[in-house]
């Protein structure tokens, strides 16, 4: 399928992009390759779209691609509802609509030495790849650096090319957990904090990258302040009821901020207080 190549400006008009792989990640997780005959989308490591599947509807999806390459547009997607199983279908030669990018970013720009662990929990490292990514392309710019992911099962784990390739090299500690084992898993079982006494860094020293399911980042980000890591150096990933992504709607209002504008990346310390209350 050709697409027309037109200047798309307006932030509520979605641009078109034309699928140009589609890689299975797990039995309903897919990630989508897009591709756009205008200039290519620029992103920061955290930021997230508006994909539009044309005829049904609108959702947003965090950017799982590597920053350095905007050519090549990623996003990892994990069927819902209605709009994710539409996506989930995409096939390549198929047109979907993008919108963006939103929202702020993971702070891996950072260049003062700091340890950087990152923790993600299922689907949450869909969103940390990108700042993986820009980490590792920028390694000189940390002390130690440590990748902790859990899963349900290791049915769920995604990106498991990524998984080895960061397994393999010498100056990174990746570590990967699953809540239950299946048969043939030789690897460890248990939450994701468990790795935490596995991995070495400084807590005064870290920046701390967290994702995945609310209660799981709380834990962590609890579990990380108890020892000695400071709360504005913990970001965590708020994803609640984006719709418009410009602050217009307000169904992402989360107490006093729009987790599209002020958002989706945010520090533990400005969020602490508001975290696993449903209400907001």
């Amino acid at each position: 399928m050709t697409l027309a190549a037109t200047p798309r400006t307006e932030p509520m008009l979605p641009r078109p992009f034309e699928v140009t792989g589609r890689v299975l990640e797990t039995e309903d997780t897919v990630t989508l390759q897009l591709h756009s005959p205008e200039a290519p989308l620029r992103y920061r490591p955290g930021q997230f779209t508006m994909l539009y599947a044309y005829g049904v509807g609108e959702s947003a999806i965090s950017i799982s691609g590597d920053p350095g390459n905007p050519e090549l547009l990623q996003h990892t997607i994990r069927k819902v509802g209605a709009t994710t199983n539409a996506l989930f279908d995409a096939r390549p030669g198929d047109a979907v609509g993008v919108r963006g990018p939103f929202g702020t970013a993971w702070p891996t720009d950072r260049d003062d030495g700091s340890d950087l662990l990152v923790v993600a929990g299922g689907i949450g490292l869909a969103p940390l790849r990108p700042a993986i990514l820009d980490a590792l392309a920028h390694r000189d710019r940390f002390g130690s650096v440590s990748i902790l992911y859990g899963a349900r099962t290791p049915a769920d784990l995604l990106f498991e090319e990524d998984l080895h390739a960061w397994r393999a090299r010498f100056d990174v500690e990746t570590e990967v957990t699953v809540d239950q084992p299946l048969r043939g898993w030789n690897g460890d079982v248990g939450v994701v904090t468990t790795l935490m006494r596995r991995v070495e860094f400084d807590p005064e020293r870290t920046l701390a990258l967290v994702c995945g399911p609310e209660v799981m980042m709380k834990i962590v980000a609890r579990e990380l302040a108890g020892i000695g890591v400071p709360a504005d150096s913990v970001f965590l990933s708020i994803e609640r009821n984006m719709k418009c992504a410009i602050g217009f709607c307000g169904h992402c209002q989360f107490g006093a901020d729009f987790v599209c504008k002020d958002g989706p990346v945010m520090p533990y310390s400005a969020v602490a207080r508001r975290l696993g209350i449903a209400e907001i």
